[in-house]
């Protein structure tokens, strides 16, 4: 560029200086210098407009990390709120109760009662602390699965009775447990994805309404799956539903508790056990979260 420049320069120092020659020579020299800055011009135009693709790129690029840091932040801020708020509704239903039985003559089955409802909300408590902890497990690539052959049948089945059991579910569950299924699972971590799965089945599940558990081989694959009777997720929403924080709706729409990390930790843990988590629409309406392990696992 700047030897151009110098060109130009000089073609039209030669042009000021040509008194004697010819007319032709002098417009030769002519021709050459506006051929010249022809060139100069193409070449101010073209860096002008990668310049300026270059400068849009950057601002857009910008602008979509700002969207999404703005997003995250804002989902991290209305986790911190839901934490809260989950922390302290077991707490305070705890409390009540053990108050109750303290300030009070009841008849055993009444107390019985009582400490039943005070043990489930300090399993909801247990529950949420733990999937706290397996997500900053999570984020610190902490490996702390001990896979076993085992009875995953017996497993699932019986960590569904004991769920079943220490809460008073609004809906009908119903296990479809194939007997016999052996797999190497981590007995810990495993209990995560199945409870998870369960509850949020049961928290966006109208009362009276069925909740299916099934485990089942089929085609040299272990296929587990949940599926419920609820609202259903939009087809827009199910590419999101695995991430950290995300809730399906908005915050003004969104009636149900939750964190946003249940189906994060699942998602996690079923790829850690090298299966596969999807969604699907339930027939006639509703979800069914399918997750697929290879039977070579066993």
């Amino acid at each position: 560029m700047i030897q151009l420049n110098n060109e130009i320069y000089y073609l039209k120092t030669e042009l000021n200086v040509m008194k004697g020659e010819s007319l032709d020579a002098v417009v030769i020299n002519g021709n050459k210098l506006n051929e010249k800055l022809h060139k100069r011009w193409i070449m101010i135009s073209g860096e002008g407009i990668v310049f300026i693709g270059i400068l849009f790129s950057g601002i857009f690029q910008i602008r979509k990390t700002f969207k999404r840091e703005e997003e995250l932040s804002k989902q991290q801020q209305n986790f911190l709120l839901s934490v809260t708020h989950e922390l302290k509704s077991p707490i305070a239903s705890a409390k009540l109760q053990l108050q109750t039985l303290q300030k009070h003559e009841l008849s055993r089955e009444k107390q019985r009662e009582i400490l039943a409802n005070a043990i489930a909300d300090t399993d909801r408590l247990n529950t949420l602390v733990e999937n706290i902890l397996l997500a900053a497990k999570i984020e610190n690539s902490i490996d702390w699965l001990h896979r076993e052959n085992d009875n995953l049948s017996e497993f699932i089945t019986d960590r569904m009775k004991q769920a079943i059991a220490s809460f008073s579910y609004k809906q009908n569950i119903v296990l479809n447990i194939e007997a016999g299924i052996n797999m190497n699972f981590d007995r810990t971590t495993f209990s995560s994805i199945i409870l998870n799965l369960f509850e949020n089945a049961a928290k966006y599940s109208p009362a009276d309404s069925t909740i299916t558990v099934s485990l089942k081989k089929q085609n040299h694959k272990i296929m587990l799956s949940v599926a419920d009777q609820g609202a259903g997720i939009p087809d827009n929403e199910k590419v999101n539903i695995f991430r950290k924080f995300y809730r399906v709706g908005n915050e003004e729409t969104r009636k149900t508790k939750g964190t946003g990390l249940g189906l994060y930790i699942v998602n996690y843990l079923v790829k850690q056990h090298d299966g596969i988590i999807s969604v699907k629409n339930n027939t006639p309406e509703g979800s069914v979260f399918e997750v697929i392990f290879q039977e070579k696992l066993i």
